[in-house]
């Protein structure tokens, strides 16, 4: 396990310092969100291939893993893509704390060996020599399917929100946006603690109880929530102010009427 935990760490390394030099070169380090969510597809089919796990669990793990993976993925690059040269307004503010390209290229280091670690659930379920699949597994691989199918419902409705002229400038408080008013960081928390609960079932999947606590910390303090917000009160103000008045700002509720 060991060895081939090793070998997902160099691919990691390998592939973040190339995005590294890639976003130095085209001025715009949003791409590391990419290459960050496109890793589970990179690492779990190669612990999948190479575990000596029961077969049926590290298909069906390793095939929402991917699902998730390919569509955050693919959705975070059409974005930064038709969003370039500008880069995302997150970035600036990291770049700030992170000074010069060098330094950048230790912050993407470091996501590389945050990757890794969120690449451990699949990891230790390709090393699970049970067949058949325990009920705390079921649980935690349904969770992650529904939890990858509203996030993916509440980026849609955000994308056509925007995609409409007569939007521009406005909050979008429709859908899932009028019950949260990030959505789709919720979902993502969700499916982090399926894969959680899915990893429970293999010995040593108590340790990946840090990927949910790791992700809920990085969508309300680092690069979610709380630089998203701030971006959203210098372009929108007042209205976004309101609607931080009358939403919940994570797990969705009914929305607040104001007296």
């Amino acid at each position: 396990m060991l060895s081939l935990l090793a070998l997902g760490t160099a691919i990691a390394a390998t592939a973040f310092f190339a995005v590294w030099a890639v976003c130095v070169r085209v001025k715009n380090y949003g791409f590391l969100d990419v290459a960050w969510s496109y890793s589970v597809a990179v690492l779990a089919p190669v612990y999948a291939l190479w575990g000596p796990g029961d077969p049926w669990r590290k298909t069906i793990a390793t095939a929402i893993g991917v699902a998730w993976s390919l569509r955050l993925g693919t959705y975070l690059l059409r974005r930064v893509l038709a969003h370039h040269p500008q880069e995302d307004p997150r970035y600036e503010t990291l770049r700030r704390r992170w000074p010069g390209p060098l330094m950048f290229l230790a912050f993407f280091e470091l996501q590389a060996l945050v990757a890794v670690l969120f690449s451990l659930p699949f990891l230790l379920m390709a090393f699970n020599p049970r067949p058949g699949l325990a009920p705390v597994e079921i649980a935690g691989l349904t969770l992650a399917a529904l939890a990858l199918a509203g996030e993916a419902l509440a980026d849609a409705q955000m994308k056509r929100f925007k995609a409409n002229p007569a939007n521009r400038g406005q909050v979008c408080a429709t859908g899932l946006w009028r019950y949260s008013r990030h959505p789709n960081y919720f979902f993502e928390s969700l499916v982090w603690w399926g894969f959680f609960l899915a990893a429970l079932g293999s010995p040593f999947g108590w340790i990946t109880l840090a990927c949910p606590l790791l992700m809920l910390y990085f969508l309300l303090k680092v690069t979610g929530i709380e630089l998203t917000e701030a971006h959203s009160l210098r372009t929108r103000g007042e209205a976004y102010r309101l609607y931080q008045q009358t939403t919940s700002p994570f797990i969705p509720w009914f929305p607040r009427k104001l007296s």
